[in-house]
């Protein structure tokens, strides 16, 4: 591939910049895998898998339910949906992490900061997506998914965290190398270290 000059002593081209930010377009993929798992799971499995959440609910019926059977069946109803949202979540999340993360390797910039915010940002959409499955695994033994979502927030509230203020971050980081190329022209400086 072509390089493509940025100052007078700096050149950058699209392997290196991919290569730079290769951790985070791994767990990108990973993210988009385990969300496609999740989906061919549904396909192969999902009897089996609302049969384990009834039983969790059911070891739990007289303890956590006190013998309400439509509080039981409320929850393994929701908790289902939960495993729905990690897969629509890891599916959407780790696209666009991918998108952004090669984004952003085109852009000048500090490639150390690139690859560090390249990893966040794809930790934050798998752990985001895991958070949910985990949840509605959770919930029929706790009672609802109310106290799953409360168990987990050490998980869900780092992940949307790193996913949302990274994708803030590379937005704005985005805005800003193309209005200062656009002013500056191609050949403008740019930090690669």
């Amino acid at each position: 591939m072509e390089a493509v000059e940025l100052s007078m002593n700096a050149k950058w081209d699209v392997k290196s910049g991919l290569a730079n930010v290769r951790w985070g377009i791994l767990l990108a993929l990973l993210t988009i895998i385990f969300g496609q798992a999740l989906g061919v799971a549904f396909g192969v499995f999902e009897d089996a898998m609302k049969g384990y959440l009834k039983a969790e609910g059911e070891r739990a019926f007289e303890a956590v339910y006190a013998g309400n059977r439509g509080q039981l069946d409320a929850t393994v109803t929701k908790s289902w949906s939960y495993f729905k949202r990690a897969h629509l979540h890891a599916g959407g999340m780790g696209t666009t992490a991918l998108a952004l993360i090669t984004l952003v390797a085109l852009l000048p910039g500090q490639r150390r900061f690139q690859r560090e915010s390249a990893a966040a940002l794809s930790a934050g959409a798998l752990g985001y997506a895991v958070f949910w499955l985990m949840a509605g695994m959770r919930a029929p033994a706790l009672g609802g998914t109310a106290a799953a979502k409360e168990s987990l927030a050490w998980l869900a509230l780092p992940s949307v965290g790193l996913f949302v203020g990274t994708t803030l971050l590379f937005a704005a980081w985005t805005v800003v190398s193309l209005f200062s190329i656009a002013s500056h022209g191609p050949d403008a400086p740019s930090d690669q270290t």
